[in-house]
């Protein structure tokens, strides 16, 4: 039986009282919402008989009210089954010293003001997370702090209930964290605040103001941080950038929905969370149908040779000498709009020179989108035209009242005098009404020779263009381009395809406000193109990206990145860190993975698992598939307390015929791109939907397709054995199925 800590009586009855505070303030917030929801139901009534402006602003008042008791009750509903997770006792230099308890959210007493939790995200949480024992000190904005760090203690609760209490002093392989990462996986990954690591946190809180990229591990928690860093984000930065200016750009819906709990559970709401596929089509308004991306990766890792030319047009269209051929074809594009620029006249007086317009396009409004340039040109056009009207009405009425004055004063018979002045007088009332008419759509009737881009035609245009890619190309081979041109001659959309769409898009049109997120968080950026985040980059106007990948995991190698060398000099301003402990996979397990990941091509620090020994993953010899076999083994692994259990396929190919032999004899869940996990279900997996996942156990199959010596195969197998948090089974003909001797 283990030992109460001294301080466990203590420390109940600092809970107890805690929860005791935080219930007061919940029946507060309850009544406050409940009165709230009175007043504005009054104010509605009042509205056809009161002063409709005083009733608007009542109405207002009382929904910010309500606005801020309802935030107050869902947060204190949200922690009160586990108000703090640690403290620290701390003083700060010319200060009394503290206890401070950390916890989501912060917590003052109404009357003293004082500390009943600490938000983790204050400068002062930073403290628990970073800080030894003794003389320390922390950053707060601009400023630095120092004090003593006296003790730190972390605390387990559970349904409101003290479990445990324990005096530590690094955050490193602690008891909790070996708890956490003993425990089990679920379908929705949750959120880590009790037990973030120090070079986790440095991630968390680095520089907001700044891109950060990080090569992160499978099993480093690069996600979960990366989820961490947006909620520390807005409680830093919130006031500048709403929560509805961020993105989280994720590779798939499946995984979209797996990491839906996190951001709820750390207080974060109102997040763009899209895909990058959805993202440029919503963006661009461009209604094009993709072909599943996946289906090129099939193609590619089931071909006993994989197809080079497809290779090289899929890396191609990613490069950034695409985006060169692309600008060439924009180029010639903005000269044709150019060209079309001519003197402007109201009836015979030229109002602007064509070669002041056209340089206003081409240099003055350089910066902009086309399309933008061309509706500033208007609105200077429409202030000189209405300046140049009056000009010309004044010096039309002084012609012709000059003209009368001389025809009644130097015309001595009548009836000639009486036929000028009509003539004066008939000219004037007709030319003028018709200059007041022709200004009014002088400027709008000049630019309709500008016809709108339709950049899905033009992109069509630049890739069956033979002239312009024979020209720009010389470095190709003839079998390059010819490949190229037919392969385009056909209209098909890819994912490739996108960067330039959107590319183009941002240039001619520019992207629109409601998709023009200020700051952007990519998970599995490795899967990116150098292409994309330029194009991301350009469109956007910003480079207040937080990017997290593992190059080991970069399945998409053939059309994506294989360095990290194009994003960070696109990104001068960027931090780079890596993480290299792996939390989730046991040391058994992970000394296997390290094995492929040596295999592979690019020069990658080998993967350090935190202290946390299992079984050795075990392989079975099968040419077919037993279903009888794995019903025991999943009898097995069930009855050592695992539940969520994945089988992994190499091809989507592999796991549906899998997925037919089992059905007979198990619950089976074959995920795809928009599959709600089912727990209880025993999930069959193609290896690219895998990525980001983890699991209690895995089991790799691999009999009807091997993994073979290819620096894709050999990923999505890295991918594949790094799921698992406790066990791995490998069921094959050979172990060579696996690249194992």
């Amino acid at each position: 039986m283990t030992q109460k800590h001294p301080d466990f009586e203590q420390e109940q009855e600092r809970l107890t009282y805690t929860k005791k505070y935080m219930q007061q303030l919940l029946d507060e917030s309850k009544r406050d919402v409940k009165s709230a929801q009175e007043n504005i139901r009054h104010a509605m009534a009042d509205l056809d008989y009161l002063d409709s402006s005083l009733s608007y602003m009542n109405i207002l008042t009382n929904a910010r009210f309500f606005e801020m008791a309802r935030s107050q009750k869902e947060g204190l509903e949200a922690i009160q089954q586990k108000p703090y997770f640690a403290r620290i006792h701390f003083q700060k230099d010319g200060e009394d010293s503290e206890m401070l308890y950390i916890g989501k959210t912060s917590l003052f007493h109404r009357e003293t003001q004082e500390p009943i939790i600490v938000d983790w995200r204050s400068p002062v949480a930073n403290v628990y997370y970073d800080g030894r024992l003794g003389d320390i000190e922390y950053d707060v904005r601009e400023d630095t702090f120092s004090g003593h760090l006296f003790s730190k203690r972390q605390y387990t609760i559970e349904q409101g209930e003290l479990q445990s209490v324990r005096d530590i002093d690094l955050t490193t392989n602690d008891e909790l964290l070996q708890e956490a990462l003993s425990g089990k996986a679920d379908v929705r990954l949750t959120e880590i605040v009790s037990t973030i690591q120090a070079e986790q946190n440095e991630i968390i809180r680095a520089h907001l103001k700044q891109p950060i990229l990080v090569q992160g591990a499978a099993g480093s928690g690069k996600t979960t941080i990366a989820l961490h860093r947006i909620s520390y984000f807005l409680y830093t930065m919130g006031e500048h950038f709403p929560a509805e200016k961020l993105m989280i750009l994720a590779p798939s819906k499946l995984f979209m929905d797996y990491i839906a709990d996190v951001l709820p559970e750390l207080g974060v709401s109102k997040i763009c969370q899209t895909t990058y596929e959805e993202y440029v089509l919503q963006a661009t308004s461009i209604k094009v149908k993709l072909k599943d991306s996946n289906l090129k990766l099939a193609s590619l890792t089931e071909q006993d040779q994989p197809d080079e030319m497809m290779l090289w047009q899929s890396q191609m269209k990613g490069s950034l000498f695409y985006k060169e051929l692309i600008d060439a074809y924009l180029k010639q594009y903005e000269k044709s709009v150019a060209d079309q620029f001519e003197d402007i006249f109201i009836e015979k007086y030229r109002i602007m020179h064509g070669s002041r317009l056209k340089k206003l396009f081409l240099h003055d409004f350089a910066y902009m989108p086309i399309e933008k340039r061309l509706e500033r040109i208007k609105v200077i056009l429409q202030s000189h035209v209405r300046q140049k009207k009056k000009e010309i009405l004044l010096m039309l009425n002084k012609k012709y009242d000059d003209a009368l004055d001389r025809a009644l004063n130097g015309i001595r018979d009548a009836a000639k005098r009486k036929s000028e002045v009509t003539k004066f007088i008939d000219e004037r009332d007709r030319r003028i009404p018709l200059i007041e008419r022709e200004s009014k759509t002088t400027a709008s009737s000049y630019l309709r020779r500008f016809k709108k881009a339709n950049i899905k035609k033009m992109y069509r245009s630049f890739v069956t263009n033979e002239n312009l890619i024979n020209n720009h190309t010389q470095h190709w081979s003839a079998e390059q381009r010819l490949a190229f041109l037919r392969s385009n001659s056909v209209e098909s959309w890819e994912v490739e395809d996108l960067a330039p769409l959107y590319y183009m898009h941002a240039r001619l049109k520019g992207i629109p406000d409601e998709w023009k997120m200020r700051v952007v968080f990519i998970d599995e950026v490795q899967d990116y193109s150098i292409f994309q985040l330029v194009a991301l980059k350009e469109g956007l106007e910003t480079d207040m990206f937080t990017m997290v990948g593992d190059l080991a995991q970069g399945i998409h190698s053939y059309r994506a990145l294989t360095s990290w060398d194009p994003v960070v000099e696109l990104f001068p301003r960027a931090t780079y860190k890596t993480l290299q402990k792996s939390y989730r996979t046991t040391i058994e397990i992970m000394d296997m993975a390290n094995g492929i990941l040596q295999q592979m091509d690019e020069d990658l620090p080998l993967v350090e698992p935190v202290v946390r020994h299992g079984n050795d993953p075990q392989f079975y010899e099968m040419t077919t598939l037993d279903g009888q076999r794995i019903v025991t083994l999943l009898q097995e692994i069930r009855s050592r307390g695992h539940h969520s259990i994945a089988l992994i396929c190499k091809t989507t190919t592999e796991a549906k015929s899998i997925a037919r032999q089992l059905e007979d004899f198990l619950s089976i869940q074959l995920l795809s791109d928009h599959s709600d996990i089912d727990q209880k279900k025993l999930l069959i997996v193609p290896s690219h939907l895998a990525k980001g996942l983890e699991f209690d156990a895995v089991l790799i199959v691999a009999i009807e397709t091997p993994f073979r010596q290819h620096s894709i195969d050999r990923k999505l197998l890295y991918v594949a054995m790094t799921r698992p948090m406790h066990e791995l089974h490998l069921i094959a003909p050979t172990r060579d199925y696996f690249l194992l001797s």
